[in-house]
């Protein structure tokens, strides 16, 4: 008499990282869509002051300064496939070759040159009378793209910490390469949020 043999289903599990950055991302959309309403809800009561700060802005600036963003995020996708293939760091001289340290340390520096031309920009405006107490505009302009500038620091500040970890680790292995996969997640959702300021505040001024 045989005996039938029963096997139980594998049930797979999301890790608890991804689960928690998703739950947490999840959080800040629905803080910046608090500052998004924000903004239409004082442009539509103030439009004659938006049509005076909106002409002060530097369009063209803006646009590079967008473009620079949106290509780090390409970067940082890129150290992503380096980290996915276990490659921590560069096996020659060819971008083809580099690891996730040199993708991520681009991405970096773009990011760096995104908050610095904020900051430049920030100063203009400011000689030119557009301050965060000055009228409705410049508060909801500089809460808008301050706190979206804090968030990209934020970035910053994770794609070091994933870098030194990787060099501090003894082996590259399954949890380092998690903890680049979230930093992209968190790095590619700024992106696209500074997207949708940009179109906000500077196309559909």
């Amino acid at each position: 008499m045989s005996t039938a043999t029963f096997s139980s289903p594998t049930i797979n599990r999301p890790s608890a990282t991804s689960v928690g950055t998703i739950v947490w991302l999840g959080s800040e959309v629905m803080f910046f869509a608090a500052l998004f309403a924000m903004y239409f809800s004082l442009r539509a009561n103030s439009p004659a002051i938006w049509e005076g700060g909106t002409e002060k802005l530097n369009v063209p600036f803006a646009l590079t300064n967008t473009l620079i963003l949106v290509a780090s995020s390409f970067t940082a996708q890129f150290g992503v496939f380096a980290a996915e293939r276990m490659q921590p760091r560069a096996t020659g001289w060819s971008p083809t070759k580099w690891g996730m340290v040199e993708w991520f340390l681009i991405s970096y520096v773009m990011g760096a040159m995104f908050v610095s031309g904020q900051v430049w920009e920030y100063a203009t405006l400011i000689s030119e009378g557009v301050m965060l107490n000055s009228d409705s505009y410049g508060s909801a302009f500089y809460i808008t793209t301050g706190f979206h500038a804090l968030h990209v620091t934020g970035g910053l500040v994770a794609f070091l910490l994933v870098i030194g970890r990787t060099f501090a680790a003894k082996k590259f292995g399954h949890y380092e390469a998690t903890s680049a996969i979230v930093v992209s997640y968190y790095w590619h959702f700024v992106d696209v949020v500074w997207i949708g300021l940009f179109l906000i505040i500077y196309v559909l001024k």
